[in-house]
């Protein structure tokens, strides 16, 4: 316990710089304005920042990143509960019993459940299970070897198939797709040429950044102005601003059981936000006595759905920091900005650079904290902005995409690359095919491709290395179970009714 204050001290130390707290508040602000405005996300505000956080140190780039994030988790209940709009996808459950609870003049109220709800869920992620689990989890990653690492990517790339929504073959096929583009470029063992058709721009393979622009951004920027983005009547603030007792004592437990619930799942490759938030309704729908006043109202299908979606978006950081692995789209821009800076995720983070890893730590704490004394009086501005009619946001997100991406190599065929991923983006989506998988297969596939050569080269090209060493067997073998559990009927129909 002694050395666990030590070090959260020594993030305090950090983080409370007037630099880094100015970042924090800077990530927050616009990760706050991420999820209220609909049309653009925080993965691809993350990846049009990248190019900004080069000539920042690295503690106060991840900063600022993370505090993108997970305010955008906060930001997109706004919406929500106020004009029955998801800022973010994630908040998409929020909308059932938020918006109910602003038609019935208690906006103020499902507002500030929301609020505290998130700051519940910030504050025992960050400190119980990134400060708690993050140095534990380095520790026993130190015994990973290259056959084991392919295992933990094998599972990672399983549960993101198994935790993404609709068909299961659509998943895999995103996936597969995915790797396949990570072929793409010079390969490092030969020196040869893979897949660049002999176009110059692909010869140092394809770039994560303007992918992830182009699926998340331009695609999502095409379905809002297809959908001409659906608007719903403001809600007025008539009530006081604070919940009831009673509000409290029907939040809190679910608030807890959201938070348990989106730490687990948050971990899980591929886990993200989206998911806690659905399965934490889903769990308090069930465990209600009443849950006819679900989609009602019910304060439980706020609390539950905002804490897990924070806490889910948060917990993602425990396999990125220590061991390297990103569990969601988000997570891999995180670890390409570490690599920018010269910093190799993994169970070495911890130890060689304290600093950054306890200052992220205490950041998030700040961060959560600081997105609570925001967003609540800022409630008024935030439905202002969403009243702007949204042909006059769509040219400055398309314009913001193109700076950031032509600002990475000063090229003009990354604005290629982002338009044609945007295109594809569109289709995808269209096909109910989640483009998340993808850019998770785009960056796994590279490392994966690379331990896997590494653990053949150590065992002289013999395969059984995969299944005689315990933690590559163990791992092996539970992605062969999620990968069968995936198939049995019951969870098929849950996966299809996730996606209704």
């Amino acid at each position: 316990m002694e050395a666990l204050l030590a070090n959260l001290l020594t993030g305090f130390t950090v983080a409370v710089t007037p630099t880094n707290l100015a970042l924090c508040l800077t990530g927050c602000l616009l990760g706050t304005l991420v999820g209220v405005l609909p049309g653009l996300g925080p993965t691809a505000t993350v990846a049009m920042l990248m190019p900004v956080t080069f000539s920042l140190e690295p503690t106060g780039a991840l900063i600022m990143l993370a505090g993108v994030f997970y305010g955008s988790q906060y930001g997109g209940s706004t919406t929500a509960i106020l004009v029955n709009l998801p800022g973010e996808s994630s908040s998409v459950v929020t909308c059932l019993d938020g918006h109910a609870m602003a038609r019935q003049g208690r906006a103020g109220a499902a507002l500030a459940i929301a609020a505290l709800a998130s700051l519940f869920a910030g504050t025992v992620t960050t400190t119980a299970a990134i400060a708690l689990g993050g140095p534990a989890i380095a520790s026993i990653a130190l015994l990973f070897q290259s056959a084991d690492y392919v295992a933990v990517i094998v599972l990672g790339l399983v549960a993101a198939i198994v935790l993404a929504h609709g068909s299961v073959a659509k998943a895999i096929a995103m996936i597969v797709l995915g790797i396949f583009l990570g072929l793409v470029g010079t390969d490092l063992t030969s020196g040869e040429q893979r897949y660049t058709f002999g176009i110059d721009a692909l010869f140092d393979g394809v770039g994560f950044v303007p992918v992830a622009m182009g699926l998340f951004g331009l695609s999502e920027v095409m379905l809002n102005l297809e959908a001409r983005a659906a608007s719903g009547d403001l809600a007025r603030l008539r009530d006081r601003l604070w919940p009831t007792r009673a509000d409290v004592r029907q939040a809190a437990p679910a608030t807890v059981r959201g938070t348990l619930l989106g730490i687990a799942l948050g971990i899980l490759p591929g886990g993200g936000s989206t998911i806690p938030s659905f399965a934490a309704y889903s769990l308090e729908k069930k465990l209600a006595r009443d849950p006819a006043r679900f989609g009602r109202g019910a304060v439980e299908g706020i609390a539950a759905p905002e804490a897990a979606n924070n806490a889910g978006a948060q917990a993602g950081f425990i396999p990125m920091l220590a061991l390297g692995l990103p569990p969601n789209a988000i997570m891999a821009l995180m670890v390409g900005a570490m690599m920018i800076h010269g910093i190799q995720p993994g169970p070495q983070i911890i130890a060689k650079q304290p600093e950054l890893f306890w200052g992220l730590v205490a950041s998030m704490w700040i961060g959560n904290l600081m997105l609570v004394v925001l967003n609540l009086p800022m409630i008024g501005l935030w439905v202002r902005l969403i009243e702007l009619p949204y042909r006059w946001l769509f040219p400055a997100i398309i314009v913001f995409c193109c700076i950031g991406v032509y600002s990475l190599k000063n090229a003009a065929s990354e604005i290629v690359i982002m338009a044609v991923a945007g295109l594809v983006g569109y289709v995808l989506r269209k096909l109910d095919c989640e483009p998340a998988p993808l850019l998770l297969g785009l960056i796994l596939g590279p490392m994966l491709e690379e331990n896997f050569r590494r653990a053949l080269s150590v065992s002289g090209g013999d395969f059984s290395v995969f299944v005689t060493r315990p933690i590559s067997a163990t791992l092996l073998a539970f992605s062969a179970v999620l990968l069968a559990i995936v198939l049995l009927p019951a969870v098929r129909r849950g996966r299809e009714q996730l996606r209704e």
